[in-house]
C-alpha cells in the first residue's frame, strides 16, 4: 500500500482504488461506450473540481445559480477547464431549455432555427433557453452581432465559450451584454482529484476494473496533463487499457498512453505573447532558471527560434543597454550561431546568450533617453542646425556661415571644445543619464567631466 503523497494530502491513498457510489442522476450522456471523460462529466456542482473563484461560494455563476437570476455571460479558459460542463449545469439550475452548438461546424443559419424555437418556447410554455455557443470566437463580427438583437431582447440567455482572449476575439457590444468570467487550468491536486474519482465509481468510471493506482503514477498524469481535465482523463482510460482489469497503473503505461504530449501553445495567440513575456521578464530580473525555463518552454512548443532571438537583440538594449555594451554583440552572435547551426545544435547558443543577458547589470536609462530624444524631436521639428554644425561643401554654403566657428574635439585641450551640439531652444535639455551599474558608472563619470570642460 502506497502512502499518500505530500502534492495531494487531502487525496485517497493509492493502492486498489475505492469504489464510488453512482448518483441517481444516472450516467447520461456518459453512456459505457463513451469516452471515460464524458462519462465523468460532473452532473452537480458537488462533483465539478476546480475554478473555485467561479463556482464557490460568493463567485459569479455560484452567485448567479443561487439567485436563480442566470445572465448572459462568456467563459474563457484552457481546454478541459470545464466550460461545457458548467454552462450545462447553469441551465439545469434555471430549468430552461439548453441548446449548445459550435461556432466550428455550425453558422449563422443554424443560429436562426434556434433563435426561433427559442421564441417558440417561451410563448408556448413560458419556458427560457441558454444558448450555448462553443468556440464563440470562430464568428466573426458579423455573425457575433446577430447575437446581439435576441440577448438584449432575452429571447435567449447566451453562454459562450472560447479558449481565445475574448477582447480581441469577441465583439465589444457582445462583451457589454455578456460579460467575461476566466477559468483557470486545473491545479495538479485538482486532476487529482478527478482522477481518483474516475477509479472510483462503478457505475461511470473505472472501479469495476480494480485497478490499482499508485500514487506516483497518478501525480504523473496529473503533471503531464497541463491542467486539462479531459486530456488526464484520456491519458488514464488508455493506461487503464494498456495494464487490463486488476493490474497495477505504472508510469510506463502513462508514458505509453501519452505517446507525444504536445504543449499548449498558439504562436499566434496568448501563449505566444505570455510566455515571450515571461522570457524577458526573467531576463530583466536577473534570473537565468527561469529564462532558462520560458526558453525551452517555447522551443519544445515550435516557436521560431529566431523569433526568441530577435527578441534577446531587444532585451539587450532595452534591459541592459549601456550598462554592459557586449550584451548587444552577444545577442547578435546568438542570432547568427542559430542560422549557422540550426536545430538543435544552434539551440544552446540561444541557451548561452538568454543565461549571459539575464546575468548582466541591468539600466533602462538608454532605453528612457532614447523615448525623451525621439518625442522632443517630434515636438520641435522646426528647430534649425546651429550654423557651425553644418554642412559646407561649396563656396556659397562657405559665405552663409555654414561650418563657421566649429571646433574639432579631438584637437581640443581635454578633447573636448566649448561649443553646444543641440539646437539653440534646447540647449542644456538632457535627455541620457546614465546609470550606477556596469559600464555605465564609467560613462557617467567621463560624461560629467565633459560637460564641465564644455562650461
Amino acid at each position: 500500500m502506497a502512502k499518500t503523497f505530500d502534492l495531494f494530502p487531502d487525496a485517497p491513498t493509492g493502492g486498489r482504488a475505492r469504489s464510488g457510489e453512482a448518483d441517481e442522476a444516472g450516467t447520461a450522456p456518459g453512456a459505457r461506450s463513451a469516452p471515460l471523460a464524458a462519462r465523468m462529466r460532473p452532473r452537480t456542482l458537488a462533483e465539478f473540481h476546480g475554478q473555485e473563484p467561479v463556482v464557490g461560494p460568493g463567485g459569479s455563476v455560484r452567485t448567479m445559480i443561487d439567485s436563480g437570476e442566470i445572465g448572459s455571460f462568456i467563459l474563457w479558459g484552457p481546454p478541459g477547464s470545464g466550460k461545457t460542463t458548467l454552462a450545462r449545469l447553469v441551465a439545469e439550475s434555471a430549468d430552461a431549455a439548453f441548446t449548445s452548438f459550435s461556432a466550428v461546424t455550425e453558422g449563422v443559419a443554424r443560429v436562426r432555427e434556434i433563435i426561433a424555437e427559442a421564441r417558440a418556447r417561451r410563448l408556448a410554455s413560458g419556458r427560457g433557453t441558454i444558448l450555448f455557443c462553443d468556440e464563440i470566437h470562430r464568428f466573426n463580427k458579423a455573425q457575433q452581432d446577430a447575437f446581439l438583437p435576441v440577448v438584449e431582447a432575452g429571447v435567449v440567455t447566451l453562454i459562450g465559450a472560447t479558449t481565445e482572449n475574448p477582447s480581441f476575439e469577441v465583439v465589444r457590444p457582445l462583451l457589454s451584454r455578456a460579460p467575461v468570467v476566466v477559468l483557470a487550468p486545473l491545479s495538479r491536486r485538482e486532476l487529482a482529484q478527478v482522477l481518483y474519482d474516475a477509479l472510483g465509481d462503478r457505475e461511470r468510471g473505472l472501479g469495476e476494473a480494480g485497478l490499482v493506482a499508485p500514487e506516483e503514477v497518478v501525480r504523473r498524469i496529473a503533471d503531464v496533463a497541463d491542467g486539462d481535465a479531459r486530456r488526464a482523463l484520456g491519458i488514464l482510460e488508455r493506461a487503464a487499457v494498456v495494464c487490463g482489469a486488476g493490474g497495477t497503473l505504472s508510469v510506463e503505461a502513462v508514458e505509453a498512453a501519452m505517446q507525444h504530449r504536445f504543449a499548449v501553445y498558439d504562436k499566434s495567440g496568448d501563449q505566444h505573447y505570455d510566455h515571450i513575456s515571461a522570457l524577458h521578464k526573467s531576463v530583466r530580473g536577473g534570473d537565468p532558471d527561469a529564462a532558462l525555463y520560458w526558453l525551452g518552454r517555447m522551443l519544445d512548443a515550435g516557436e521560431d527560434p529566431l523569433y526568441i532571438a530577435r527578441r534577446m537583440v531587444r532585451m539587450a538594449s532595452e534591459d541592459i543597454g549601456l550598462a554592459n555594451p557586449s550584451a548587444l554583440a552577444v545577442a547578435m552572435a546568438c542570432r547568427d550561431a542559430y542560422r549557422f547551426l540550426g536545430s538543435p545544435e544552434g539551440e544552446l547558443a540561444l541557451a548561452q546568450a538568454a543565461v549571459y543577458l539575464a546575468g548582466s547589470p541591468k539600466s533602462n536609462r538608454l532605453y528612457k533617453g532614447w523615448g525623451r530624444a525621439l518625442s522632443r524631436a517630434r515636438e520641435t521639428p522646426g528647430e534649425a542646425v546651429p550654423k557651425h554644425l553644418r554642412n559646407a561643401p561649396t563656396r556659397l554654403m562657405k559665405d552663409l556661415g555654414h561650418g563657421e566657428g566649429y571646433l574639432y574635439d579631438p584637437e581640443q585641450p581635454g578633447g573636448v571644445s566649448r561649443q553646444q551640439y543641440l539646437p539653440e531652444g534646447l540647449v542644456g535639455e538632457r535627455f541620457y543619464s546614465p546609470g550606477d551599474k556596469g559600464w555605465e558608472a564609467d560613462l557617467d563619470r567621463r560624461l560629467s567631466e565633459w560637460r564641465k570642460q564644455r562650461r
